[in-house]
């Protein structure tokens, strides 16, 4: 029988290495009118600011239909594994589907297990990684939160960010989503027995007027991690090659550690920066407010790290969010490691396979996809630039008035 996979070259050569090969591609999928959707957003959520559960749980559901249905037509073609595993939204007009797809895995001897062995959002070269290091893989998970930046902490969020520093409502609204998935992600690789997840990837999606956050990774389990991991699962969003690094140093990571801070300019200082974008030279007010809440940020990441014991912080990576109106969001994320006993690799050097990228040989600029892959991350705007702008027309009205009664 001709098998139909997702798998490139490169992949099928590194899982042969683990005695794996490639199967027919496995695709489950769920579909939900608008309609419903719109009908369960609360117009006080929205205002306040903050998590809209229903929308969130519908969205789960939504996820995880689809996920089960992938998982059953692995099964029924006697799959061992499925890697690759991704989940997607795709608004079809009135409708959002729900699609999950991966490539279903035989052993390479052609036996078999009674129920599903594992399943990984890794691809074929990241799993072959996650195995050489001594990971057992065991679900595909996933942690998500919809939520409404609304008027950012309520109305006293908003005067605060009239007034130049940390916008404290702000930064307390963004910190509590952010670590929100994180918790949901590890309550999902506890439920299935596993001590890590790996892997993960964080994606910011629009949905319907909200905001999406989601983090999927893989539920793993390894042997050298002490038993208080089964508690509280190591997290990791390092690519597999890079865990793979530092794994073969003895060192592993042990959280995934992000900060969050907004600071506003404040009307005086937004409008001091802005008749100085008029002239040639350095915006001082712009540059003390970004590195201020660089500064923050990067604070919340070492109270984290040092909270779980790690040696380091590696790999971590900073946005900055212009949310309108002179409010700045600054982003930080990371994973803290330590050095551990019995850590290390099977092989003592990575294929080269396990590092080449593959390449697109189909481009279609003709027109731009409706779909919204998980490992592309989208800016976090929503609501909250639309108060940040009001601010700014508010502050230039309030200037013309003083000019012109002088």
């Amino acid at each position: 029988m001709t098998v139909i996979t997702g798998l490139s070259g490169n992949e099928i050569y590194c899982l042969r290495r683990q005695g794996l090969k490639p199967g027919d591609l496995v695709i489950g999928n769920s579909v939900i009118a608008l309609g419903l959707v719109r009908s369960l957003i609360s117009g006080f959520r929205t205002l306040v600011g903050g998590e809209v559960h229903p929308i969130t749980s519908l969205i789960h559901e939504g996820r995880a239909r689809a996920y089960r249905r992938l998982e059953r037509e692995a099964g029924q073609r006697g799959g061992v594994g499925i890697t690759g595993v991704a989940n997607e939204l795709i608004f079809q007009g009135t409708n959002v589907e729900f699609l999950a797809i991966g490539s279903c895995l035989h052993r390479v001897d052609g036996s078999t297990d009674d129920v599903l062995a594992f399943s990984s959002s890794a691809d074929g070269q990241a799993l072959y990684c996650q195995l050489d290091c001594g990971f057992r893989p065991l679900k595909f998970v996933f942690g998500n939160v919809a939520y409404a930046v609304g008027l950012g902490g309520g109305l006293l969020g908003s005067l605060r960010s009239l007034v130049r520093g940390e916008v404290v409502e702000f930064s307390r609204l963004f910190n509590t989503i952010r670590h929100l998935a994180l918790e949901r992600i590890q309550a999902e690789a506890i439920a299935v027995g596993a001590n890590a997840v790996v892997g993960i990837r964080t994606t910011i999606l629009p949905f319907v007027g909200l905001q999406e956050m989601v983090m999927i990774g893989t539920a793993s389990h390894h042997p050298a991690l002490a038993a208080a991991y089964s508690e509280t699962p190591i997290t990791s969003d390092l690519t597999n090659e890079e865990m793979w690094n530092l794994i073969d140093e003895g060192l592993m990571p042990v959280q995934l550690v992000l900060g969050v801070s907004v600071y506003s300019l404040g009307l005086v200082g937004g409008l001091t920066a802005f008749f100085k974008s008029f002239v040639r030279g350095e915006i001082r007010e712009l540059t003390t407010l970004i590195y201020a809440a660089r500064e923050q940020a990067l604070r919340h990441i070492e109270v984290d790290a040092r909270r779980c014991g790690a040696d380091q912080v590696v790999g971590i990576k900073t946005y900055v969010y212009n949310l309108g109106g002179g409010i700045v969001e600054f982003l930080a994320i990371g994973t803290a490691v330590k050095a551990m006993p019995g850590v290390g690799t099977h092989s003592g050097q990575l294929l080269p396979q396990a590092v080449i990228r593959d390449q697109d040989t189909f481009i279609n600029t003709a027109q731009s996809s409706s779909s919204a892959p998980l490992n592309q991350p989208t800016n976090a705007r929503g609501l909250l630039g639309s108060v940040g702008l009001l601010f700014a027309i508010v502050a230039w009205i309030v200037y013309v008035v003083v000019v012109i009664s002088r």
